[in-house]
């Protein structure tokens, strides 16, 4: 497998997890149960989840009040792409 098939499999799990936990918390939040730490969800979002995380936040409409998710993972998001964007120029030349 090449390293970008194993880059591009690797951010739609991770995507997909950020998503799922945001929506896992959000159901334990509904239900009163354990709770996903707020650090573990922003992790999800820096290490490559954040379309994942914002797309989850937006779905279940859940940490969309607080401050540091709000702007949080707009800001790893917003990083994430400038760096793709980057990243895709210098491979074209």
């Amino acid at each position: 497998m090449s390293i970008q098939k194993a880059g591009i499999i690797y951010l739609i799990l991770i995507n997909l997890a950020a998503y799922a936990a945001f929506g896992w918390d959000k159901h334990k939040a509904r239900r009163g149960g354990w709770r996903i730490p707020e650090r573990t969800l922003l992790l999800l979002a820096l290490a490559g989840g954040s379309v994942g995380a914002w797309i989850g936040m937006k779905v279940f409409r859940h940490k969309t009040r607080k401050a540091k998710f709000k702007v949080g993972v707009l800001v790893i998001l917003t990083v994430q792409c400038i760096g793709a964007v980057m990243a895709l120029r210098i491979d074209c030349f």
